[in-house]
């Protein structure tokens, strides 16, 4: 028989008798989690806040037969094994209690301890099967629809290739890391490499064949992370409907990613530091105990963990988080690295696109190097996406660059020598101001005009489809969501 703690599952003896149930009492106290109720109706009320893995009934009780009471408890608890206790040899109620699929097994009165002891641990048995079964099956169900909600590109790991000393360093102590079972803190800027480096190290594990789970903390507020994370029972709280697992079973064996889970509630606290050290979670409205073997993979931007220290995080939860800690170096520090970056989102976009460009001029290599790049990798991968797509050839040249507002290009090495003042115009005759020179002029910088085109050209495109996006999105060789994201940002409607 397996291997289980019996006294981990409730069972329920419903007698009308006290005697019968000091019996019961007597003999099983020590072997089993025993709960005891007088009769039928006090019962049922106990299985409002009683979840037993078997439920022992006698059947000649007043008020309520044991077949009625158990018919009545299958409706509310239908994992529950029943186990029907008589002391008449009645056929006819025997094959009543077997047929009405209310009982499971029957006892015939007085019953032998050790039997009915080997008849308890085979219903438990059966029990803790059904749930197991269950569990598994609603987390393969719940991980396949988390996949289906995730939209990402296939795993890449081109985005943490490079040449440079820092992410030769990264790449070792990923290699160092993955093996292991400990859980790693992965340190970045944003837009850096956080979730690809957090995938390799799920990948050279041998969690490898099971799920990886991200879980974006900050699209969380309040308790909902804490709900998110660890599931809930049916009703424990307002909009709970149904049962549901949490992100760290669904984990279960795996690995899960947590991308800057800031700030943690008290709550949520304790939980996640029950979780690291005893891999134990329990649903919201449960006092049901679920064991995890889950790998916990932190991001935090620099800065934060200064942060959880003036929230008041927990010093034990904050230590066993960042056993090892793994720092991204931001892309300014490895320049050396932009050129094969730019070619391979270059090749990643042309996979995508087949009217992109499928190369990089020289000139507009030296205009990305010589970029701060506040975003990072990611701010990267959009300048050349969006370049690869306005191009309008083969090769991206610079002016098809455009970067974000919050920084600019870093200036040359050697700038060319300054022409000569203008002179001062002189005053018109008639007192008028004079007209300013052409160079003082107003213009929009690049971006504005890079927008200005990006936007006539998709203007143009759904004229040409009749307003039918999916139809534009096929002919300029991308996704609905993001010709959708274009549209909203270029302020496009309809």
């Amino acid at each position: 028989m397996r291997d289980l703690d019996w006294n981990s599952f409730d069972v329920l003896v419903v007698d009308d008798e006290q005697d019968n149930l000091d019996a019961f009492r007597f003999a099983f106290r020590k072997s089993f989690k025993i709960h005891y109720a007088l009769g039928g109706a006090e019962a049922l009320s106990l299985l409002d806040r009683l979840d037993p893995a078997v439920i022992v009934a006698d059947q000649r009780m007043p008020g309520m037969s044991g077949i009625e009471f158990l018919k009545q408890a299958k409706e509310r608890r239908p994992d529950a094994a029943g186990v029907l206790l008589t002391a008449y040899a009645d056929m006819t109620v025997l094959i009543d209690a077997v047929n009405s699929g209310a009982v499971d097994r029957y006892v015939q009165k007085p019953w032998n301890s050790k039997e009915l002891a080997v008849i308890l641990r085979q219903a438990i048995a059966g029990v803790a099967t059904l749930r197991e079964n269950r569990r598994l099956r609603e987390q393969l169900a719940q991980y396949a629809g988390y996949l289906e909600r995730e939209q990402r590109d296939p795993i890449d790991f081109g985005e943490i290739a490079g040449e440079s000393e820092a992410m030769r360093e990264v790449a070792a102590r990923i290699g160092e890391v993955a093996k292991a079972a400990t859980h790693v803190l992965i340190e970045g800027e944003e837009g850096a490499e956080k979730e690809v480096v957090a995938r390799a190290i799920h990948v050279g594990s041998p969690r490898e064949e099971r799920p990886f789970v991200k879980v974006t903390c900050a699209a969380f507020r309040g308790d909902t992370l804490e709900r998110e994370l660890f599931g809930w029972r049916r009703g424990a709280f307002d909009g709970a409907f149904a049962e549901r697992a949490g992100r760290l079973e669904l984990a279960h064996r795996g690995t899960i990613y947590l991308d800057e889970p800031a700030p943690l509630t008290p709550s949520l606290q304790a939980r996640l530091l029950r979780v690291l050290t005893d891999g134990e979670v329990e649903r919201l409205g449960s006092t049901e105990t679920t064991r995890v073997d889950v790998r916990v993979v932190l991001s935090l931007t620099p800065g934060i963990d200064e942060a959880w220290a003036r929230a008041g995080v927990l010093p034990e939860l904050v230590s066993r988080l960042s056993v090892f800690p793994l720092r991204l170096p931001p892309l300014r520090e490895r320049r050396e690295d932009i050129r094969a970056l730019a070619e391979h989102f270059l090749r990643k976009v042309a996979r995508r696109n087949a009217r992109a460009a499928t190369a990089l001029s020289e000139e507009a290599l030296a205009k990305l190097a010589a970029y701060t790049w506040p975003g990072n990798t990611r701010e990267l991968e959009n300048v050349v996406e969006r370049a690869a797509i306005l191009s309008r050839g083969d090769v991206i040249l610079p002016e098809h660059l455009a970067f974000t507002a919050r920084a600019q290009p870093a200036e040359p090495p050697a700038r060319a020598p300054r022409a000569a003042a203008p002179a001062e115009p002189e005053a018109d005759p008639a007192g008028r101001e004079p007209a300013a020179p052409a160079c003082a002029r107003p213009r929009l910088d690049l971006s504005s005009q890079l927008d200005d085109i990006e936007r006539r050209e998709l203007l143009a495109a759904l004229e040409r489809c009749g307003g039918n996006k999916a139809e534009v999105a096929r002919q300029f060789g991308m996704q609905r969501t993001t010709l959708y994201y274009r549209l909203k940002r270029l302020g496009i409607e309809g």
